[in-house]
């Protein structure tokens, strides 16, 4: 089961690798019995379907998920193990796409109007009398 993560990158089933364990989720007594937790990993290191250009990319944003080149997803939502396994891979795209992502419009600086700054110094200015007035009246 491939994982298609946009239309120009699909990663490979054998580039996935899988671990299942108890879940601590729902289920009841069913919970202590079957293995319906599951882990999917990605090895962005090794990856054949990753250009240079991409792999860094993903090495530089996605650092503090990967452990020695590898990410990891986890799913116990649910009560069946498939249901799990399609949750950790949707998990996985999103990642990948996200760290793939373009950059958005970077910040473009503004002066402050003309009117702000005069509400500006007017709120000032009032915040300014109400503590005065807060003031002990003088001795004289």
């Amino acid at each position: 089961m491939d994982l298609e993560v946009s239309p120009t990158l699909t990663i490979p089933a054998t580039e996935l690798g899988w671990r299942f364990s108890r879940s601590s989720g729902p289920g009841g007594q069913h919970v202590n019995t079957s293995d319906s937790r599951v882990q999917v990993s990605w090895s962005v290191v090794e990856s054949a379907v990753l250009t240079d250009e991409q792999r860094m990319l993903l090495l530089t944003r996605l650092d503090r998920r990967l452990i020695n080149g590898v990410v990891t997803m986890a799913a116990s939502e649910q009560r069946s193990q498939l249901r799990n396994r399609e949750i950790a891979l949707t998990k996985l795209a999103e990642l990948v796409a996200a760290g793939l992502a373009p950059d958005g419009p970077s910040r473009r600086a503004t002066k402050p109007t003309r009117g702000s700054g005069r509400r500006h110094l007017a709120a000032k200015q009032q915040r300014s009398a109400t503590k005065a007035q807060r003031q002990r009246p003088s001795a004289e």
